[in-house]
């Protein structure tokens, strides 16, 4: 199969767990750049800043010379066509993810014909999880350390 050169994988990673870190390992399989990109969207209000989001996932990947991490206020699919980045990454769980994601997928397409949306299917291990069930974690004093990788952990 060939790889597409480069990807993308947005989201708000408030914070970035196991899950996320599985999608991107997977990506790195079938495309030869993934570039990790922090996007809020206007509605949600996150837990941990920006800046330390993309202190977390740099030191993260500090070893990973085909993840790029960066972040965007704008529009995902038009952060794509500024950078000439031809696929978007998207991680589906069994927990009714496919309906919004297809939505987004097909609106990024009108947008920009040329981007692909790529939907890897999240790992058994991981179908239940979500930032948001890790924010909970935390804010109630639990133990976050088996969802979440250590070194994003420690900022934790």
């Amino acid at each position: 199969m060939n790889k597409k050169q480069h990807a993308i994988y947005a989201g708000t990673f408030d914070p970035f767990t196991n899950g996320h870190y599985d999608v991107v390992k997977r990506a790195l399989t079938v495309f030869d750049q993934v570039t990790i990109l922090l996007a809020v969207p206007p509605s949600k209000e996150p837990l941990l800043s920006r800046a330390l989001r993309l202190k977390m996932l740099e030191e993260l990947f500090a070893d990973e010379s085909a993840v790029s991490v960066d972040h965007w206020d704008g529009l995902v699919v038009d952060y794509a066509k500024n950078n000439n980045i031809g696929a978007i990454v998207r991680g589906l769980r069994p927990t009714g993810d496919f309906d919004i994601e297809f939505q987004m997928a097909s609106m990024n397409k009108k947008l920009y014909e040329d981007i692909e949306t790529l939907f890897l299917m999240t790992n058994g291990d991981y179908y239940f999880l979500s930032s948001t069930l890790v924010r909970e974690i935390l804010q109630h004093g639990g133990d976050a350390s088996p969802f979440v990788p250590p070194t994003i952990l420690k900022y934790l």
